[in-house]
């Protein structure tokens, strides 16, 4: 699945054990927190990337942006929208007073999925997609999303938005746009939980260049000022210790790696406030976020010590024994800011990853450090001198601001991790097997079978399997058309039924005990046309041209993306998302730092351990939608050593998967791995 990032044959892993693909496998040890060097000032500056996937233009072809004004299909007559219309009249407010209002779809952690309470920019634009942001003024309002999404939006907005493709020629960015239709003087308000400082400090660099002013608004949020009652109540389930035999390695091991860390960049405490790496670190596993085994917590790690933020209902004494074996104390949730006074009123120069900690946290840090120095008087009371993110010497603490180190050393799976995730595709790929067999039958009587039903009934396959928890991501189940929509998401009342003479592409993943899944098929019950089997073939073709690319140790993901593009790109075709994500054990679907993406600002080097998603595709808007069986192969198109590796793979799933099916799915299995000739 795509989010920077859809899969197609299988995950990529930079291991041996996990992968056939032909990669580097390096031989010496990395510790758990392997060190970037990195100069603070440097990574404020070169860590800005866009935040909308841009288009790509093949030379052989031609694309035109339509203008934003274009883009509202069918929406000549603009009708009232009541929540915009209630947005609108708390702007003058007192306390609030602003002109704009921008609505990301982030909460207070940049999490990807998100608990259905802080789902704000869903709630007021009807747009339901993972990615957008919505703006709101006293006389428009506009959603900026990405090509993921284009189709999507159109469907879902009404008329009284615009949307804005975001990257396409011709669009402006939320910026740019405010700058335009904002007089100068205005204000702009956001809440400064939901967006990173790093998101936030260049979008008020961005709209001071029109004299315009962003306000952050800490004390409330006008959107759930408008929610109200109607709006859900926050996650309140329990948290798990995650087993030792699928972590590989436990907190005080983890901790003590950190800890080292923090020495070495004279750092006093780190601020965790991403919910992967919180998870990962103490080795606790939650279900407040749908798809992912994560809970709403921060973490405070200091050289003696360290603190969990978490509502405490969601504690199980299991957990608080686990925790008190790692020495972490438990603080609410909502403590989080006043625990960050505490510590900068006693001069604790605090680890920032600022493209990822929230505003409300480095603002408030950065405050109470001026009140502290303030306070000590004369400078000469000042001896620990640091560097802050300028650059620039400053007097006593002013923040470590710095990437994370957890990241990383989350990315690089240990041994444990690695079988986990081994174990968790084979039965995944069993439920797929089974689910395959049994909608090919249902198909061939004739039956009809909704969208939804056949998402619903590749649920009830894997729910069976040992270790089943969730999926990893809303299953896209897409016949036709919907199959051209990246995230197409079919719903009850509006889906279509799978229609057999048509493309559909199925995209699905799994959250198991030990593991996690992403995998797309797209298949034909009928007769594919010429157009339908190059297309899929071309994106095959990109899918083993990546599997099988040799590169240098310290390869940045983005030097790769070409090799999935190559086939498409000559004959004019393109796809509108990244090649390859990371994949976390048990953890999010998508995971960074790395990736295989056109995204050149990513620098982070595949290295040994990762597992990244191989999954190239195609779409062709109102028609169908391709990610990876083998009726839709042209066999004139690819090459002996491709039809090499396709016949490998098949036999690796025979011999893997074959032993955990039986009857009918069995020999459907055998039906569709068997050896492919050159015609």
């Amino acid at each position: 699945m795509q989010s920077v990032p859809s899969q197609a044959i299988r995950p990529l892993s930079l291991n041996a054990s996990l992968s056939s693909s032909r990669l580097p496998f390096f031989s010496f040890s990395l510790p758990i927190f392997h060190k970037f060097k990195i100069n603070p000032s440097i990574y404020n500056k070169s860590q800005k990337v866009p935040l909308f996937l841009t288009l790509r233009c093949c030379s052989s072809g031609s694309v035109t942006a339509k203008p934003s004004s274009e883009d509202r299909r069918n929406r000549d007559v603009q009708e009232p929208d009541e929540k915009v219309v209630a947005l609108r009249r708390l702007f003058s407010k007192p306390g609030i007073g602003i002109d704009a209002y921008i609505i990301p779809s982030q909460d207070a952690h940049q999490s990807e999925f998100i608990a259905e309470c802080y789902m704000r920019r869903a709630y007021i634009s009807g747009f339901t997609g993972s990615a957008g942001t919505a703006v709101v003024t006293k006389d428009k309002a506009a959603l900026w999303t990405d090509g993921r999404y284009f189709l999507q939006a159109e469907k879902q907005l009404s008329s009284s938005w615009i949307l804005m493709r975001a990257g396409s020629l011709g669009v402006p960015t939320t910026s740019e746009w405010l700058n335009d239709v904002l007089s100068p003087g205005g204000r702009v308000g956001i809440d400064p939980f939901l967006f990173s400082h790093d998101a936030a400090k260049e979008l008020k660099e961005a709209i001071s260049k029109k004299n315009l002013e962003l306000v952050y608004l800490y004390d409330l949020n006008p959107v759930d000022e408008i929610w109200k009652e109607s709006r859900p109540k926050p996650p309140n389930n329990p948290i798990r210790v995650h087993d030792m035999k699928y972590a590989g390695l436990d907190v005080a091991s983890k901790l003590s790696s950190l800890r080292a860390e923090l020495v070495g960049t004279g750092a006093s405490a780190i601020v965790i406030s991403m919910l992967d790496e919180v998870a990962w670190l103490l080795n606790l596993r939650g279900s407040d976020v749908p798809h992912s085994p994560v809970m709403y917590a921060y973490l405070i790690v200091e050289v003696d010590g360290a603190k969990l933020f978490v509502d405490n209902s969601k504690v199980t004494k299991e957990v608080m024994d686990h925790l008190k074996n790692a020495s972490v104390e438990l603080r609410p949730y909502d403590s989080i800011l006043s625990e960050i006074r505490r510590l900068a009123a006693q001069g604790a120069q605090l680890w920032l990853d600022t493209s990822s900690v929230n505003a409300a946290i480095v603002e408030t840090y950065k405050s109470a450090l001026d009140k502290y120095r303030s306070n000590l008087g004369s400078k000469g009371k000042i001896k620990n001198k640091r560097y802050d993110e300028s650059n620039g010497l400053s007097e006593g603490p002013s923040g470590v601001y710095m990437r994370s180190p957890i990241s990383l050393a989350k990315a690089l799976k240990n041994p444990a991790e690695l079988e986990g995730m081994q174990n968790c595709h084979l039965r995944d790929a069993a439920a797929l097997a089974q689910f395959w067999c049994w909608l090919e039958e249902e198909i061939h009587n004739n039956v009809e079978l909704t969208e939804v039903d056949v998402a619903d009934k590749l649920l009830e396959f894997r729910a069976k399997k040992e270790g089943f928890l969730d999926t990893s991501f809303d299953t896209i189940s897409g016949s036709g058309a919907n199959g051209a929509i990246i995230h197409y998401r079919a719903e009850i009342g509006s889906c279509s039924v799978v229609d057999p003479n048509k493309l559909f592409l199925l995209d699905s993943g799994a959250q198991y005990i030990d593991g996690t899944t992403d995998i797309t098929r797209t298949v034909h019950f009928g007769e594919p046309t010429a157009r339908e089997k190059e297309c899929f073939t071309r994106v095959l073709k990109g899918h083993i041209a990546l599997d099988q690319a040799v590169f240098p140790e310290n390869t940045p993901g983005f030097v790769l993306d070409a090799f999935a593009r190559s086939s498409l790109w000559k004959i004019g075709l393109d796809y509108r998302h990244g090649t390859g994500h990371g994949v976390g054990a048990a953890l999010n679907v998508h995971e960074g730092p790395q990736s295989i993406s056109y995204r050149y600002g990513n620098t982070t080097p595949l290295q040994k351990g990762m597992i990244v998603s191989n999954e190239p595709g195609y779409y062709e808007d109102h028609a169908f939608g391709i990610r990876i069986e083998a009726k839709l192969v042209d066999i004139s198109l690819i090459s002996d050593d491709e039809i090499e590796w396709l016949n490998n793979y098949h036999s690796q799933v025979w011999e893997k998967v074959s032993p955990l099916v039986e009857g009918s799915a069995r020999q459907w299995l055998w039906n569709n791995t068997r050896v492919i000739h050159k015609q």
